[in-house]
């Protein structure tokens, strides 16, 4: 609409002309909205209250001498009350550009006279000290121009070739750099003993590797090896038991052999030999009677008589002992003992009939019968006598 004058949010409207502002100002201060403006016989200007930037870059010298160049960046702009924008109305609204360049002459001379009164250790280890201090020194006058700072950031200090924050850093950089080579070696030892644990662990696996598969690999062959001799070993046993048993079976024939060529061979031959001697000791016996009724001149022919009648008696005894049942326990000792028996009995029948006639029948025996009884350890036979 004409004659109808709206300032934008960041700027503030100067009406000039009419009456006078709050305060006496020379202007009436609009922001926020607008308002309606006669022509010709009122002006309006703008003022901005944006925010604004200013470099600083001083050589400072400190207390102990040493000079600095310090640079730093202030962020200002107007003051949003209405004597503020008053203030700065009247000093910057013709040329705005100037706001910037007082603040930044503001603030150096602060800034030196600050750093004046600082060591450079103070100033390098507390800059934030340094920059609460500049602001604090500068807000009443920057007030007064109608300004107010936000912030100020110290970007750089620097002292040129003198070397002293340099020399200053160096036992922070040795100590730094030990503790970064102490740390270095410890990261390097930590390295090596875990890439010599990894080893060791590595080969200690392979090697519970290797033997478990060289357990498997043995239990396998030992399996195939058991496997393979089954049949064989089991093929040995049927034959090693087959030997044992023809081997047994053998040696029951050899002792049935035996035994029947003891009983068909050797016992008759045994029999034989001894009925043999047992003849010869007769025969002998009966040459010793006959030789002795020679030399005797009593009883000669009862003698001769029984003499001749003795060979016929053992006869009948060994006839009697053929035909009985004896059990040879001791082979041909034991043949020899019956022998013996059957002579023995022989003897005793010659003296008892001897007797028999000397006593002509006093005995209870009658007279012309001698009975006679043998026995030896194996065998039993009777003779009997008419």
């Amino acid at each position: 609409m004409f004659g109808y004058r709206v300032p934008a949010p960041d700027e503030a409207m100067l009406i000039s002309g009419g009456r006078r502002g709050l305060g006496g100002a020379p202007f009436r201060v609009v922001t926020g909205h607008g308002k309606f403006v006669l022509p010709v016989f009122r002006k309006t200007r703008f003022l901005t209250l944006a925010m604004c930037e200013s470099e600083v870059a001083e050589t400072c010298v400190t207390r102990q001498g040493i000079a600095l160049t310090v640079k730093a960046v202030i962020a200002f702009k107007v003051g949003n009350d209405h004597e503020s924008i008053v203030n700065a109305g009247q000093r910057f609204l013709s040329d705005q550009d100037q706001m910037s360049i007082l603040t930044g002459r503001i603030f150096a001379g602060h800034l030196r006279s600050i750093i004046g009164s600082m060591t450079v250790e103070e100033i390098v280890t507390e800059r934030q000290k340094l920059a609460t201090e500049v602001l604090e020194t500068s807000k009443t006058e920057m007030a007064k121009i109608g300004l107010s700072v936000d912030s100020l950031q110290i970007q750089s200090i620097d002292d040129g070739d003198t070397g002293y924050i340099e020399a200053m850093s160096a036992p922070h950089k040795a100590a730094i750099q030990r503790q970064a080579q102490i740390a270095q070696a410890q990261a390097t030892q930590a390295s090596v003993e875990a890439q010599q644990a990894a080893a060791r662990n590595q080969a200690e696996y392979a090697r519970q590797t290797a033997v478990v598969q060289a357990e498997y690999s043995a239990q396998v062959d030992r399996a195939q090896a058991q496997a393979a001799q089954a049949g064989p070993l089991a093929q040995a046993h049927a034959q090693q038991e087959v030997l044992a048993a023809q081997t047994e079976l053998a040696l029951r024939a050899a002792e049935l052999r035996q035994q029947q060529l003891v009983a068909e061979i050797v016992k008759p031959a045994e029999a034989e030999a001894e009925r043999i001697r047992v003849l010869a000791v007769a025969d002998a016996e009966r040459m010793r009677i006959q030789a002795a009724a020679a030399a005797s001149h009593d009883r000669v022919a009862l003698d001769r008589m029984l003499i001749d009648q003795l060979p016929q008696i053992v006869k009948e005894a060994a006839a009697g002992l053929s035909g009985a049942n004896v059990n040879v326990l001791n082979g041909a000792d034991g043949l020899s003992e019956i022998a013996a028996g059957l002579v023995s009995q022989g003897l005793t029948i010659l003296d008892s009939v001897r007797k028999n006639l000397g006593s002509e029948g006093a005995a209870g025996t009658p007279s012309g019968e001698v009975e006679v009884r043998g026995r030896g350890k194996a065998g039993e036979g009777r003779v009997d006598i008419d």
